[in-house]
């Protein structure tokens, strides 16, 4: 991986709010100061106005489900005290943010790599949501404790700050909490990012208030950021050119070392999967993906009646619309990860439906063909390196926005296909079934593009520790 400062970028666009300020104040000192708070102020009163509705919807999911009864509470800086309390007075602190369970599997390389250079710092690790926790939990081992990151609220923020008191802290891909730096850079903590991150979606979004993010970014130290592109948007966005470094991707580190063959023997054990069973494995599909997907399957049985079927929507939630689409063509003969894990034996079922947050990785090993989703609809696509650790030839639509380095990297490899339809993606899955061989040579080589990549999360580890001081 190329590792450089990046050149300067142009200004960032002007947005109406700066040309009234400038008509209203000629003179230039002090301006943009006049801006960003009118900015912060203008955020504050939002989130103010948002809080109601906001509250209402939480308290009644706590209410009548018992969700988010831990997490809420803790993100307001209520029972953390208890939580810090376990770890020591002294030494240096760093609090690592990652915002959910993909922000948390590139951490955990990090924070590995950080532990063994500085096994004197204490590392307070925080999520926002409670499955990014609990993977937290499970996968990142040298923590000393597991917090919610507050709630962008002044008071929660700075109840937050007084309890953990950071020496540095570390956020993880792009997690922007305006009210959260400012406090932070006021207390003198180093704030940096890491596995730095701007998708396209994003970026045309910050575009549009340029200037605000240009002035909380100064209160970022310094960007790790995955690639050149994602350098050179943050860079546009305001940040100064000098801060910002192309360290590479730390979850090409992190995928490589958990897909072990012990992972694949569990959840192989806890499906029923024989040895000799084919699967085609949709992960992370989007509405309107599965109806393709349950096409091109029901296709693929005419030549591989044996052939499986793994469906692992994105949201969860949508569980019931999947297997509502799966009965509607007559794919009755099936089982969900839930009712195996609550007893229920998997015999013959040939389509099994995942309802359970943070399965898809593993479910992967199982896979003789991927499929994967929010890239035949227009979400910019997902990660398409969980596939590729296990050596997975992977399918995925013209949407790749926010993996697009990832795919060409792949697609160099064969072990990417880009497609555009149902047709297309049928008839790549019969080519490929048709020539095993040439699938496991493909996915070979797909994965020995993860393993070639690996080295980022050392760089960031050095990064953040230069700063601990």
């Amino acid at each position: 991986v190329k590792s450089e400062w990046c050149e300067p970028s142009p200004s960032t666009i002007n947005h109406p709010l700066s040309t009234v300020l400038r008509f209203a104040f000629p003179l230039d000192t002090g301006v943009e100061k006049i801006e960003y708070a009118l900015m912060r102020f203008l955020y504050n009163i939002l989130l103010l106005m948002a809080a109601i509705p906001v509250l209402t919807y939480f308290l009644l999911k706590m209410l009548i489900t018992g969700k988010y009864r831990n997490s809420f509470i803790q993100k307001l800086g209520g029972r953390q005290e208890n939580i810090l309390a376990r770890i020591n007075k002294e030494g240096r602190r760093i609090w690592i943010h990652a915002v959910s369970v993909g922000e948390v599997t590139a951490a955990a390389p990090i924070v590995a790599s950080l532990k063994v250079k500085r096994p004197d710092a204490q590392i307070i690790f925080s999520t926002s949501t409670e499955t990014g926790q609990g993977m937290a939990q499970r996968l990142v081992k040298e923590v000393d404790a597991f917090i919610y990151f507050p709630l962008d609220i002044p008071f929660a923020v700075n109840k937050m700050l007084n309890l953990v008191r950071p020496d540095v802290f570390v956020l993880v891909e792009t997690e922007l909490w305006p009210n959260f730096l400012a406090a932070a850079s006021k207390r003198g903590v180093s704030a940096l990012m890491v596995n730095g991150r701007i998708s396209p979606r994003s970026f045309s979004k910050y575009r549009r208030t340029g200037f605000f993010w240009r002035r909380i970014l100064e209160n970022v130290e310094a960007a790790g950021m995955i690639s050149d592109i994602d350098a050179s948007r943050i860079a546009r966005m305001g940040m100064d050119a000098g801060k910002i470094r192309v360290l590479g991707n730390a979850k090409y580190d992190a995928l490589a070392a958990m897909a072990s063959p012990d992972l694949k023997e569990d959840i192989a054990r806890r499906f029923n999967v024989r040895r000799d069973e084919k699967f085609l494995v949709a992960g992370s599909t989007h509405p309107g993906e599965e109806d393709i997907i349950i096409q091109v399957y029901r296709e693929l049985l005419a030549t591989y009646p044996e052939l499986g079927l793994i469906l692992v929507p994105r949201h969860i939630e949508r569980t019931g619309d999947v297997i509502h689409l799966l009965q509607q063509e007559d794919l009755k003969d099936m089982i969900t990860a839930n009712q195996m894990n609550n007893g229920r034996s998997r015999r013959k079922e040939k389509v099994i439906v995942v309802d359970i947050i943070g399965e898809l990785f593993k479910t992967y090993s199982l896979a003789t063909v991927v499929y994967c989703g929010g890239s035949l609809v227009p979400k910019g696509g997902q990660n398409i390196l969980e596939a590729a650790a296990w050596g997975k030839v992977i399918f995925y639509g013209p949407s790749m926005e926010d993996f697009s380095q990832e795919a060409m990297l792949l697609e160099e490899a064969g072990a990417g296909i880009r497609i555009h339809n149902a047709r297309e993606l049928s008839e790549g899955i019969l080519q490929l079934l048709a020539d095993p061989q040439d699938a496991k040579r493909r996915g070979e080589r797909g994965q020995a593009v993860v393993l070639a990549n690996r080295g980022a999360a050392e760089r960031y580890a050095e990064m953040v520790n230069r700063y601990i001081g």
